[in-house]
């Protein structure tokens, strides 16, 4: 059947039935469905730009409380790709789906009861099973038997270590360190502490996946693939 309206021509001299008549008062229907808005921006002082500007602000909160988070950087220890005061924004989905995180991420996590009552920025060097040992004949990170090479990322100058360590990576925790190894407080300075220097992967808020500000040092953070080579655990290739 062809729905397309037809023109139809009509008496004009004629009124109007009460069936066709066309009321400029909206139905109930449209009323109830912008009523709400409409009395909430009555009751505000600014009217509808101030519930406009109210939407985006609880929008943004929202965002930030359970999407992407922005941190700023307070010292020196993931120099010299992260500086002090850079804003990274923190992807805080990126390990709440099934995903776990991965040696190379740089996470920002929770360090109370662990590292001090502050929130923490370091890089994920071991994972759950990992044997890691500092350092090999040739002053490299060795993880699970696997040299590393760390040199795109570590700052200029700084051995991988001057703290030497050899552990294992308890389930569900991370090893983490700074890029900075001289200036950074990470897991080699809690080694004897409650926890053996690991951080729960629980306490992980998320992941660092830009810089934000400033505009000129704008970039994305990406996984180093340097531990691309390190097998898992078990012997299989991670």
């Amino acid at each position: 059947m062809d729905t397309e309206a037809q023109p139809v021509e009509r008496d004009r001299s004629s009124r109007p039935s009460a069936s066709e008549e066309i009321s400029d008062t909206a139905g109930p229907e449209e009323r109830s469905r912008s009523a709400f808005p409409g009395k909430a921006a009555d009751w505000l002082p600014g009217g509808r730009i101030t519930l406009t500007v109210l939407a985006c602000l609880v929008f943004l909160l929202l965002f930030s409380r359970f999407v992407m988070q922005p941190f700023e950087i307070p010292s020196g220890s993931m120099e010299s790709g992260l500086r002090i005061g850079d804003r990274v924004l923190v992807n805080k989905l990126a390990y709440r789906f099934g995903s776990e995180p991965q040696r190379g991420d740089v996470v920002v996590f929770d360090g109370t009861g662990y590292f001090g009552n502050a929130d923490y920025v370091k890089r994920v060097v071991g994972v759950e099973g990992d044997h890691v040992v500092c350092c090999d004949k040739e002053g490299r990170l060795e993880v699970n038997g696997r040299s590393v090479d760390e040199s795109t990322f570590l700052y200029r100058g700084d051995s991988p270590s001057e703290v030497p360590f050899d552990i294992v990576v308890p389930e569900r925790s991370l090893f983490l360190l700074g890029d900075h190894r001289s200036r950074s407080r990470d897991s080699r300075d809690h080694l004897g502490s409650p926890g053996g220097g690991m951080v729960p992967v629980g306490d992980v808020i998320g992941r660092a996946d830009w810089i934000a500000w400033p505009v000129g040092h704008w970039t994305r953070l990406t996984r180093s693939d340097a531990y691309a080579g390190v097998p898992a655990a078990g012997g299989a290739r991670g």
